[in-house]
């Protein structure tokens, strides 16, 4: 694959994020002007993002690889993946690409530019589910790349579909959107004030190096079993004497 000058892999990231954060908090408006069912906006708001991911890692991930994730980006450049000089400017293509979405979504919506999330988020539970959402999304990336590469887009977005509804803070896992929708009062939004918490929880665990063996780990398969042949006992009467199993040799 070819690999593209910094500055279209920035655009690239700004872009994907600008568009992703515009999935989520324009769905959020247009369900909450639909319905009031607290369940059925919500639903919308994932579906749309989950879809939004599918088609943003696939159109773009050739260019940039489609981080659009502070904490994406950090765990590639941990593994190597991605130069650590990068990382300045790929984090802020993504802020400023997670702002532009916010501010997207409200124009298109009719809403001020930017206004102050009031929507609380806070305390240890929350947190923890930041953190269980984000190893889950970095484990789905990396298990994804390794066992189905073709197929990492629709992991990715199937798997924040999900998260949206099994964790208890809808699983942001990203920094850079967490802070787009600290600018929204829709029911996407987070307070400024809960910030610290979405931001460092992702990043905090951005060193995810043993899922690299984890995964290789489990992707070990034992050669056939090898017996010897089964020898007669020497006195009539007595048990058999069973063949003994070797050790079974391992693929690296």
């Amino acid at each position: 694959m070819a690999v593209h000058i910094l500055g279209r892999r920035a655009v690239a990231e700004a872009l994907g994020t600008l568009l992703l954060v515009a999935t989520v908090v324009g769905s959020g408006i247009m369900a909450e002007s639909l319905t009031k069912d607290i369940a059925l906006a919500p639903l919308a708001n994932s579906l749309a993002t989950g879809a939004m991911l599918v088609v943003l890692i696939t159109i773009l991930g050739p260019i940039s690889g489609a981080h659009f994730n502070p904490a994406v980006s950090l765990v590639f450049a941990v593994s190597g993946d991605l130069p650590r000089r990068d990382l300045p400017i790929y984090f802020g293509a993504q802020i400023l690409g997670g702002l532009g979405g916010t501010l997207v979504a409200h124009v298109m919506f009719a809403l001020p530019a930017f206004e102050l999330s009031q929507h609380a988020r806070t305390g240890g539970p929350q947190w923890f589910a930041e953190i269980v959402a984000s190893f889950g999304l970095v484990a789905t990336i990396l298990g994804g790349v390794r066992f189905a590469p073709a197929s990492v887009a629709k992991l990715v977005g199937l798997y924040i579909t999900a998260a949206y509804w099994f964790t208890a803070s809808t699983s942001f896992a990203n920094p850079a959107v967490a802070i787009a929708r600290a600018f929204t009062k829709s029911f996407s939004g987070i307070r400024p004030s809960d910030l610290p918490g979405f931001i460092l929880a992702p990043a905090r665990f951005s060193d995810y190096r043993p899922i690299h063996p984890a995964f290789a780990w489990l992707d070990r398969t034992a050669a056939p079993m090898k017996r010897i042949p089964r020898k007669p006992s020497a006195m009539p009467g007595t048990s058999r004497q069973l063949g003994s199993a070797t050790r079974p040799s391992a693929r690296a």
